[in-house]
């Protein structure tokens, strides 16, 4: 039987936010944002552990109260300068730490989407249990779309029919993200279903809904405060 990972790229700095701070310790209900994701994630009863990857000169986090989480989390302050670096690099080093195999299955989700629910994070572990590539949380495109001449003018309306907006998180064996993300080597990576379909796999895309929001800009906080009090 395979295992089930969880997998948190948390070195980055937000400066979208606007923020000293990095995003993921940003007040939140009255926790750091994080602590929201690793409530879901560490809850779970089928995750065996949950990684956590903060840039080696993180400060901050020793200045919180971690301990609910002890019994599944590990912290590796082996981050990167870029999310696929830090990805990849957490990948490794967890190898080093516990039992992971190449089969075992790894959901790397962002520190900055705290509203994931337990029903959302079900329904992507039994729709791609048994899934030869793995997949992601995603929504259908509904706005209409339209492209900028990049002088804040439209240059013309694209067509949204097939197009899905990924969210995480996003569920991969572990040798085949390894592999994926060490062949994409300097692409830029948004994401690491990007990766997978790099190396001409297709990832499953896995209904989500708009809950399941990323927390990139000030306004953003207080919708996913509302979001968390109707949990």
């Amino acid at each position: 039987m395979t295992n089930f990972f969880a997998l948190i790229p948390a070195a980055g700095s937000g400066s979208r936010m606007g923020d000293e701070l990095p995003k993921q310790y940003l007040r939140l209900a009255g926790k750091p944002m994080i602590y929201h994701t690793l409530k879901t994630l560490c809850g779970s009863s089928r995750i065996t552990s949950v990684f956590v990857i903060l840039a080696p000169a993180d400060r901050e986090w020793m200045r919180h109260d971690w301990s609910e989480f002890f019994d599944k989390l590990v912290v590796l302050k082996c981050g990167g300068t870029t999310r696929a670096e830090t990805v990849l690099n957490g990948l490794k080093a967890a190898r080093g730490v516990s039992t992971i195999e190449n089969d075992d299955w790894v959901l790397v989700h962002d520190a900055a989407r705290p509203c994931l629910s337990n029903a959302q994070l079900d329904k992507l572990m039994d729709e791609l249990a048994d899934d030869e590539v793995g997949g992601l949380l995603a929504v259908p495109v509904a706005d209409t779309l339209k492209r900028s001449d990049g002088s804040g003018r439209v240059e013309r309306t694209e067509s949204r029919e097939n197009l899905w907006q990924a969210q995480t998180p996003q569920m991969f064996r572990h040798g085949l993200l390894v592999e994926a993300l060490s062949r994409a080597g300097g692409m830029t990576m948004t994401d690491d279903a990007g990766a997978v379909e790099a190396l001409g796999l297709k990832p499953k895309l896995v209904l989500s809904d708009a809950r399941n929001l990323k927390v990139t800009y000030p306004q953003d906080l207080a919708l996913a405060e509302l979001i968390l009090k109707n949990f």
